[in-house]
């Protein structure tokens, strides 16, 4: 299976002419995308007939699904209840996950506070893992755990730390977010070789089979420093931000791999997910 690609929620221009999410799967297909990321990050409320007719609309048009938990997830947060709460919510966001039909739950790691990184990592692998088996117990197995890298300097969230939490279970993927590791490395991926330090990084830490099917965030992100992530810009504004989606998308076909690529551009992530595939393509000389 070639890599897939697809818009995080709806872009301005699906909003312009549909009223309803529903309508997305058959968009996407006749727009030349493949995948839908469903965005429930300020909270999950996703109705059963809501969930059953997307599930039928996107089998139907061919879309393969995942779904973003909770943005207020915090699994580092000193306070135990918060930490609970978090575990809470990725459950409800597997429930949400498996009666829509995705397979995925990309999951933010929170804030580092003023602990130190060390002692947010650890409290972050336990509430991942307590969430884990509690998923599993709950009958939610099938559910893949993506880590998601972070953009802001003081979140928990950098490559290492992402690693760190993926290796806690062999199911768990991560969500590679390169605008959002741009962002906190004040414009650290400029060439392709930066790209493939990331690729090989994962590959080293994680084996190749969790390589080639990585979950992927790509989109140009305005930063300033000290802090990390500022906004969310498209490919079309000419900030000086980065990253570039070309040479990723050369190494991704070069080597064979198959991630999924989620857009997240501001209000045009489905055009910006298309002129990624259509690259893509070229580069496999497939268009």
């Amino acid at each position: 299976m070639p890599a897939r690609f697809g818009p995080a929620g709806n872009s301005d221009a699906f909003s312009s002419k549909h009223k309803s999410t529903l309508d997305a799967p058959s968009y996407l297909k006749e727009y030349g995308l493949d995948h839908y990321e469903y965005q429930c990050g300020r909270g999950v409320r996703v109705s059963d007939k809501l969930a059953q007719d997307l599930k039928a609309n996107a089998e139907k048009a061919g879309i393969t699904l995942s779904l973003h938990a909770p943005y207020f997830i915090s699994l580092s947060s000193l306070e135990e209840e918060k930490r609970d709460n978090s575990i809470n919510y990725i459950l409800q966001s597997c429930d949400a996950a498996k009666r829509i039909g995705a397979d995925r739950i990309v999951i933010h790691s929170g804030s580092c506070a003023k602990m130190a990184r060390e002692k947010a990592l650890e409290l972050a692998k336990d509430t991942l893992m307590r969430a884990r088996r509690t998923a599993i117990e709950q009958g939610f197995e099938d559910i893949i755990f993506c880590p998601e890298t972070m953009g802001k300097v003081n979140q928990l969230g950098d490559l290492h730390e992402v690693m760190e939490l993926c290796r806690l279970d062999d199911s768990f993927l991560p969500c590679i977010d390169f605008g959002h590791l741009n962002a906190r490395t004040f414009g650290g991926i400029k060439a392709k070789e930066d790209f493939e330090a990331i690729l090989d990084e994962i590959g080293n830490r994680l084996g190749s089979d969790r390589l080639k099917i990585f979950h992927s965030h790509f989109s140009k992100i305005v930063f300033t420093v000290p802090g990390g992530e500022k906004r969310h810009v498209t490919f079309d504004d000419n900030e000086g931000f980065g990253p570039d989606f070309e040479p990723l998308m050369e190494l991704v076909a070069q080597k064979g791999l198959e991630p999924v690529f989620i857009s997240e551009s501001a209000g045009t992530q489905d055009k910006d997910a298309l002129t990624m595939k259509k690259y893509y393509l070229e580069q496999c000389g497939k268009l």
